[in-house]
């Protein structure tokens, strides 16, 4: 429940970008995001670092695709926040007693310090790759950035709305517009689908990989019958 909690933003984002595209969904986001810190803040009496760089930077990069009316710049956002939580991951091995997994998780799970080390090494590559993914989607995968700099070539609109094509352009204008349009769809899925599937993918591979460090039931068990003094009788 909680990992679709941390999703709701994209995934809002996603539905508005259906019915209205790229400047409606980024408005919803932010507000999204900002009711959810608000919401936390409320509940729980404090805001998990997480949904606040969020918020923060979707403020900053979703201002920036409102304001110049250019869909570049909340598409960077997923490989900066995600950068931004690898350079923490990264940081708690230096500042603090403990890595990052073991603060978030130790309470709950018993493993070695080695494993805990490890493991929050694996989140910081997973959110460096994650960043690097994203940033290749958006100008490889599906060639957003080429068709939008195709089209604004071609008609001169810096600030067109990809979404209006079809009442805005007519002839070669329109398939360059859908062309750019059809781009930007493929990084809106990939936000949704491809992230959230790489996220759940890494949480069931960390989940296995604790459960092989964790002691067992039966190991345990067998330790304290180890322990127990050997009754002399049976010697007799």
């Amino acid at each position: 429940m909680k990992f679709l909690a941390d999703f709701l933003p994209v995934i809002l984002f996603f539905v508005a970008y259906k019915v209205s595209g790229i400047y409606a969904a980024t408005l919803v986001a932010i507000s999204a995001a900002a009711i959810q810190v608000g919401w936390m803040r409320w509940r729980h009496g404090r805001v998990e670092t997480m949904h606040l760089a969020t918020l923060v930077l979707l403020l900053i990069f979703g201002g920036l695709t409102l304001a110049l009316r250019d869909p570049i710049f909340v598409m960077w956002k997923p490989s900066i926040i995600n950068w931004l939580f690898a350079a923490v991951f990264i940081g708690s091995f230096w500042v603090g007693k403990q890595p990052l997994t073991q603060r978030m998780m130790g309470a709950a799970v018993e493993v070695p310090d080695p494993v805990w080390r490890r493991l929050n090494w694996a989140w910081a590559g997973f959110f460096l790759l994650v960043g690097l993914i994203n940033l290749y989607v958006v100008y490889v995968g599906s060639g957003f950035f080429s068709a939008q700099q195709a089209f604004i070539a071609a008609s001169g609109e810096r600030s067109m709305d990809l979404a209006q094509c079809a009442t805005s352009f007519s002839g070669d204008l329109l398939a360059l517009c859908e062309n750019a349009q059809a781009s930007e769809a493929i990084w809106v899925n990939f936000k949704l689908f491809g992230m959230m599937g790489l996220t759940l993918a890494f949480v069931v591979a960390q989940a296995f990989y604790l459960t092989r460090h964790m002691p067992h039931a039966e190991d345990a068990a067998g330790a304290d019958h180890a322990d127990q003094p050997v009754d002399s009788r049976v010697s007799e």
